[in-house]
């Protein structure tokens, strides 16, 4: 599976973004995808996952109820709606596919490139 992220950009705090994750490759639907985000000095970490049928979602209790992850099959994406942004959501997002859905990088073996997302004060 070939993911790339796109949907970056400069936001001030309150304002919201959506990033995209396009898939090619294998069937889609066999694989859970997760969203994770790097800040500058910092380590991975996780955001927001859905199940490869996108009926189970999970999200890191600093975005629950600012962001939510979804997915379309038949289009080989997923989204990442992120609305109330605050500047410390500042960071290059990446996608990735896993079998399973889980919050750990350990279990996800295709990346994306990562797309950098800027929120002002």
């Amino acid at each position: 599976v070939q993911l790339q992220a796109s949907g970056g950009g400069l936001v001030q705090a309150g304002g919201s973004l959506r990033l995209s994750c396009a898939a090619s490759g294998r069937k889609f639907s066999n694989y859970a995808v997760g969203w994770f985000r790097q800040a500058p000095g910092k380590e991975r970490e996780f955001v927001a996952a859905i199940s490869g049928s996108g009926g189970s979602t999970y999200y890191a209790d600093s975005v629950k109820g600012r962001f939510t992850i979804s997915r379309d099959n038949a289009k080989n994406g997923v989204w990442l709606q992120m609305n109330s942004l605050k500047p410390e959501d500042t960071a290059v997002y990446y996608c990735a596919a896993a079998s399973i859905i889980a919050a750990s990088t350990d279990y996800y073996y295709y990346w994306g490139q990562g797309t950098l997302v800027t929120v002002s004060s």
